[in-house]
């Protein structure tokens, strides 16, 4: 059983990292949010220390670390706003523990490689929930294209849409410097999806941003990609809705529709262990993605309607 601590525990994706901790049978220590609406850690770890302020549950985990291996913390769980993820990361090093940060590790390429000087400097892991990789219908896919012959190009559409409400414009989501926008906050998943399966970025274009969808090109080394990415429910299916399906997500290859929408969110403890196997992704995992959004959040929007995604088309039409 491994000690675990978490940062971030009010906040949305907290309640996957709390349930993988313990699912794969280890125990939460203590975690940290400023707000005290963290009623999920009765679900799961009811004894464990709680904390407001930072520098208290820092100051309560140097504590553990000094006490020897059993009591001292061997994981860090990082579930804050994108923009603190790199700071937070630093704090687990510096307690010489490993690190599981939620996505996007960070959301400038420059802060990945900072952290990896500390990675090397302290001797510890820092680790990055890259579930998709571990979709065994994505996983069946790339292993399927790389035994098929090689030079062949595929052409390629993603979408994803995820109905997001009012508050999420008024929250830290919403601002970009905070955030990284919508194609870092909801779409670095797939970024690195799309690089992991098909190769590396040659050329990129982006021919839609708002503070609520954004879409572009990519020519990858296999394959031509259109994509397009929103938090508006409006861009759902026809029926979504209605039959509780708040989220939408769908790679179509060669015209072959691959839709995962369901077991997306049920990843995160299949990334908890293959961690604690050995396993899991790294800092070089998660730069390419990093840099690639990077990238598109700050190119200009290009008009090139015979490679747009047709979610892009339909919204022109529509005025």
């Amino acid at each position: 059983m491994e000690n675990f601590a978490l940062i971030g525990a009010g906040g949305y994706i907290a309640p996957r990292h709390l349930k993988a901790i313990a699912d794969t049978g280890n125990q939460l220590l203590a975690a940290v949010d400023p707000k005290d609406s963290v009623g999920i850690l009765d679900r799961y770890f009811p004894e464990a220390r709680f904390f407001t302020e930072i520098e208290r549950f820092d100051r309560y985990l140097e504590k553990l670390r000094r006490q020897g291996e059993g009591a001292r913390v061997r994981y860090l769980s990082v579930c804050s706003p994108n923009y603190l993820h790199d700071a937070h990361v630093r704090l687990g090093l510096r307690l010489h523990a490993d690190v599981i940060c939620e996505k996007p590790l960070t959301i400038t390429p420059w802060n990945v490689d900072a952290l990896a000087e500390l990675e090397r400097e302290y001797g510890q892991r820092v680790y990055t929930v890259l579930q998709l990789r571990l979709l065994p219908s994505l996983v069946a896919l790339r292993e399927r294209l790389r035994a098929e012959a090689a030079g062949k190009r595929a052409r390629v559409e993603l979408s994803y849409i995820t109905r997001r409400g009012p508050w999420y414009q008024v929250s830290w989501k919403g601002d970009e410097q905070k955030s990284g926008g919508v194609a870092m906050n909801i779409g670095i998943h797939f970024f690195d999806l799309l690089l992991w399966i098909f190769g590396d970025c040659q050329r990129h274009e982006v021919h839609l941003k708002t503070a609520t969808k954004m879409a572009g090109m990519l020519e990858l080394e296999h394959a031509d990609v259109t994509w397009f990415l929103s938090i508006a429910g409006a861009d759902l299916p026809e029926g979504y809705l209605e039959e509780g399906k708040p989220a939408y997500r769908s790679l179509t290859m060669d015209g072959e529709e691959l839709e995962f929408s369901s077991g997306f969110t049920e990843l995160h403890t299949e990334v908890y262990r293959d961690i604690l196997a050995g396993g899991g992704y790294g800092l070089a995992d998660a730069r390419p993605a990093v840099e690639l959004v990077h990238r598109l959040r700050n190119l200009q929007l290009t008009e090139r309607p015979d490679l747009e995604h047709p979610a892009v088309s339909r919204q022109r039409k529509a005025g």
